[in-house]
């Protein structure tokens, strides 16, 4: 057997074989456990500018991931979790309080009588503020509660950080 007919051996072999493992993987992960994602939502932090002294609003950008809802800031029942943002005070800005954006209505196959006040994909919350010239960061946390078409999740805490510079 020459060296050329070997190698075109151990390439055909390959490219039968590689296929059939790789498929046998697949199956072989059938019974892995699904694994759920560390944060539902992801925020989306950008640097801001304000005038100083005046009253302003900062913008809050977050996305829930596909597939995913969260309860918005009033769900329309006192058993679920409402979507809320806890800010820790910050030198030179006063904070006026936290405008969430109106949720969606939606129903879920579970139980397609009862309508849930929910945010799924993108969403805004509005920081008004007063702030001194200069740059400055609040600090704080968005806690919520993420469910797919199956079930609820345990609530999860998402570190906030809005950087903004007041000219």
């Amino acid at each position: 057997m020459t060296r050329s007919t070997g190698l075109t051996r151990f390439f055909a072999g390959l490219l039968i074989g590689l296929p059939v493992v790789l498929a046998a993987q697949q199956v072989g992960n059938l019974d892995a456990p699904v694994v759920k994602p560390k944060s539902y939502v992801v925020y989306g932090a950008e640097p801001q500018s304000v005038a100083a002294g005046k009253r302003s609003v900062l913008e809050l950008h977050f996305r829930v991931l596909d597939g995913y809802h969260v309860n918005s800031h009033s769900p329309k029942s006192e058993l679920l979790i409402p979507t809320r943002i806890e800010l820790q005070p910050a030198t030179g800005v006063k904070a006026e309080a936290v405008e969430y954006p109106s949720g969606t209505s939606y129903s879920f196959s579970f139980d397609p009588t009862e309508k849930l006040d929910v945010y799924s994909g993108a969403f805004t919350v509005k920081l008004p503020v007063v702030a001194e010239a200069g740059m400055h960061t609040v600090d704080g946390t968005l806690r919520y509660q993420a469910c797919d078409h199956a079930a609820c999740y345990p609530p999860k805490s998402l570190p906030v950080q809005v950087i903004f510079t007041a000219k």
